[in-house]
């Protein structure tokens, strides 16, 4: 009898091992899956709205056959990607959720995107409808990336184009014609009241592999008997710290007595970065609260309190062990557009508890959720990633809010003062007279601001601008899958 149920404890043993290994994170998935299971097991433990999304329920499948079967229902992983995201903006344009996660077949090409590195002919650009419900296209320059091969052409902040080698600019040919060519020719136009109309001008551009220094002016204007600090901050890359630090020394070196921040272009970047540069602005409020994180509900689930303070970000006094040059301000005045977004937005409302933050042009885009990049290796970095493919995924995977737990900005940050930039009054970036610096001006000395007078005729609708045709989103994120998330991974 004890043989007997030896025998059967031993067979339930044995029946039991085997359904373990039948668990999804045991059993490899075919070669020919490996990706499209990347990226289903990625999402479904990282995710911000995994619990949102029914296929990515823990409970969704009842072991790696039946995960499979769901998988090879799809011939591309960037399919997969896009129908398990929570109302993705490609879906649901009008009431989209998820507007900024995005997954790459190319790791080391996302990598050098995030830190500011494209094939850039330097001619930094935005598209727009010439009219409401118009599919043709007119492209505006900002400004110029210094270095770049447009820097040596006849080429300016407020050019228009509206053809490139000839071919007129649509809402469906922008890509091939921009995106895909090394080189190419603009033909530029210039508006007469009622069109936009080819002037016989054209500006031949190659693009090369550029990296682009996010600090594209730093000056003192002298005005009222102030000395105000003026910096133009294009991009979050954390490899140019060091020099944003600089930057910083130089303007407290000359007594800048306050601070006009030009965001006004800049799409994001680096987490640790916008806690660097909020340091720098202020410098009194050392290791205090300046963001706090929040994962999905199973990363949270059971936190201790210990656990929680990783998910803040505090005030630092200096970058690896140099000090940081921070001017002590209790006022800042940060210019912002519609296309100010992300880690832009978190130096702004990461400040407000604590300095008086005086925002000067537009609503900024409203992105308060980040990322960080998820590789298929068993801790989702690029340690012991798998070689058989480069896909990596850039999902929102944290929601965050300041230190008084204020987050919810999706509609974006509205100016204190508003001034629309547009086209028809442009001027020259850092020139005093520039409407956007104009009104910042005048609000710290008191003076009157430059009146201004927009085309409302060059009021355009907003089609996409030259950051995204070249592959850097609106991004907030992480510069690592932080060791202390990778003892959450269950």
């Amino acid at each position: 009898m004890k043989t007997i149920l030896k025998s059967l404890l031993l067979v339930f043993l044995l029946a039991f091992a085997l359904q373990s290994c039948e668990d999804n994170d045991d059993v490899a998935a075919p070669a020919d899956l490996q990706v499209n299971d990347f990226v289903w097991k990625g999402l479904n433990e990282v995710y911000l709205w995994q619990a949102d999304v029914p296929n990515l329920a823990d409970d969704r499948f009842a072991n790696q056959e039946a995960l499979n079967s769901f998988l090879s229902g799809y011939s591309k992983p960037e399919e997969l990607f896009e129908d398990l995201l929570n109302k993705p903006v490609s879906k649901y344009p009008i009431n989209a959720i998820d507007r900024f996660s995005w997954i790459v077949d190319d790791y080391t090409v996302l990598e050098q995107e995030l830190n500011g590195i494209s094939k850039n002919n330097g001619v930094d650009f935005r598209l727009s409808r010439v009219s409401e419900g118009s599919n043709d296209v007119v492209g505006y320059v900002r400004y110029i990336i210094p270095n770049s091969d447009a820097a040596s052409k006849d080429i300016k902040r407020g050019d228009l184009f509206t053809s490139v080698n000839g071919t007129k600019l649509t809402v469906s040919n922008y890509e091939s014609l921009l995106l895909n060519p090394d080189s190419y020719t603009l033909n530029l136009a210039d508006y007469n009241g009622s069109a936009f109309v080819l002037n016989g001008k054209s500006v031949a551009l190659t693009k090369t592999v550029l990296e682009e220094n996010p600090i594209l002016i730093s000056k003192v204007i002298t005005s009222g008997g102030h000395k105000i600090g003026y910096l133009m901050y294009n991009g979050f890359y954390a490899e140019y710290d060091t020099k944003l630090n600089q930057a910083f020394g130089e303007l407290k070196a000359q007594g800048a007595t306050d601070l006009v921040l030009d965001l006004r272009y800049n799409g994001g970047g680096s987490v640790r970065s916008s806690t660097r540069l909020a340091s720098m602005i202020t410098g009194q409020f050392e290791g205090k609260i300046f963001s706090k994180r929040q994962y999905n509900l199973k990363q949270m689930a059971g936190l201790t309190a210990e656990d929680l303070e990783f998910l803040n970000e505090r005030f630092v006094k200096d970058i690896d062990g140099a000090a940081l040059n921070s001017l002590n301000l209790n006022t800042v005045y940060v210019i912002t557009t519609s296309n100010t977004a992300s880690a832009s937005e978190l130096v702004i409302n990461g400040l407000k508890p604590y300095i008086n933050v005086v925002q000067i042009g537009e609503t900024t885009i409203g992105k308060n959720v980040g990322s960080f990049t998820v590789y298929d290796s068993p801790t989702f970095t690029k340690t012991n990633v798998n070689p058989n493919h480069k896909y990596a995924m850039q999902p929102l995977v944290f929601k965050i809010s300041n230190s008084a737990d204020f987050g919810d900005y999706t509609a974006g940050l509205p100016p204190t003062y508003v001034q629309n930039e547009s086209v028809s009054t442009y001027g020259i970036l850092g020139d005093s007279e520039e409407p956007l610096l104009n009104l910042a001006i005048s609000k710290i000395t008191g003076a009157t601001a430059k009146k201004v007078r927009i085309d409302e005729n060059l009021i355009l609708p907003y089609v996409t601008d030259s950051k995204k045709i070249n592959g850097y989103r609106n991004e907030m994120y992480l510069e690592t899958v932080p060791k202390e998330f990778q003892k959450l991974l269950k």
